[in-house]
């Protein structure tokens, strides 16, 4: 994929050593993401996790279905997919002929996104999306999964995914959302995750429009739109 001049230079040019520096230690389900262990059974887990998650069945054909009805990506688009992982939305997007920068901070992640996913509208890239040094407004759209809940930071991951829309631009989240239930607790303690919800979500979004959501126990797809 070519990704048009400033964009382009940008990724390549990207130091991901300094961009990290400074910044809060990676929690342990960020961490326990750059095993090559992990991301090698990451796609066995993803398409069984949500219908586990939410006790009815929710493949993966279904979310993208959904994805594809709300959000219409289409050719000649440029989105960005935060935390890749196994490539699941970057294919979703390339196969509606948009144009996809890939990222994640796991270099074990985006060699089996590359293998599964290899459509040439995907670029992938090692890079940080809590300080990723892109331009303003360079996406037509900003698709953010599971990524959100293992961050230390979802504030600010957020608040670059909203720096980084154009006017119009959409942003896609497929997030966990706080239930209370002892089990997150643990999560939180131990592993460091959070369970943001609707109300968190959009007051970290203060220049995006909510259009919706739609949650499932505790599965949450959100979609918001910047003006």
């Amino acid at each position: 994929m070519t990704i048009s001049g400033q964009l382009e230079e940008r990724v390549n040019k990207f130091d991901f050593a300094a961009a990290v520096a400074g910044t809060p230690p990676r929690t342990p389900a960020q961490r326990s993401n750059l095993l090559p262990l992990t991301a090698l059974g990451y796609q066995m887990w993803r398409e069984q996790s949500l219908t586990l998650l939410t006790g009815r069945p929710l493949p993966l054909v279904r979310e993208a279905a959904y994805f594809r009805a709300l959000c219409r990506p289409q050719a000649g688009q440029t989105w960005l997919d935060i935390g890749t992982s196994s490539g699941f939305y970057a294919g979703v997007l390339a196969r509606t002929g948009a144009q996809v920068l890939a990222c994640d901070i796991s270099p074990a992640m985006l060699k089996v996104a590359a293998r599964r996913e290899s459509s040439p509208l995907i670029q992938y890239a090692l890079l940080d999306a809590e300080r990723s040094g892109l331009p303003d407004a360079s996406f037509d759209g900003v698709t953010i999964g599971a990524t959100l809940n293992e961050t230390a930071r979802p504030q600010q991951m957020l608040a670059e995914a909203q720096r980084l829309l154009r006017p119009g631009g959409q942003l896609w989240l497929m997030t966990l959302a706080r239930d209370g239930s002892p089990l997150q607790a643990a999560l939180g303690r131990f592993g460091g995750l959070s369970f943001p919800d609707e109300a968190q979500l959009c007051a970290w979004l203060p220049q995006l429009e909510w259009v919706g959501s739609w949650r499932r126990a505790n599965v949450l797809f959100g979609q918001w739109i910047r003006a």
